[in-house]
């Protein structure tokens, strides 16, 4: 692992910032930076591709909203 990688630590921060969005956006999917900015989009590429495009590739997780695990990869 390069000295500027480090792991996010993916469930802790779906707890603090995905967990709220669960009411309003249920279904949805979001990907979550380290200092919790958020994107939320029906669209799970489109999330993808913003977040790569705002935090960088690899500085983010990606969860479905209200699931423990994304069900759909294209």
């Amino acid at each position: 692992m390069d000295e500027g990688t480090q792991l996010l630590d993916g469930e802790s921060l779906y707890k603090r910032f995905g967990a709220p969005l669960e009411k309003d956006h249920h279904g949805e999917y979001v990907a979550i930076a380290e200092d919790g900015s958020v994107i939320v989009d029906s669209d799970d590429v489109a999330v993808i591709d913003e977040a790569i495009k705002r935090f960088g590739s690899g500085k983010f997780i990606f969860r479905r909203i209200g699931y423990s695990y994304v069900d759909k990869l294209r």
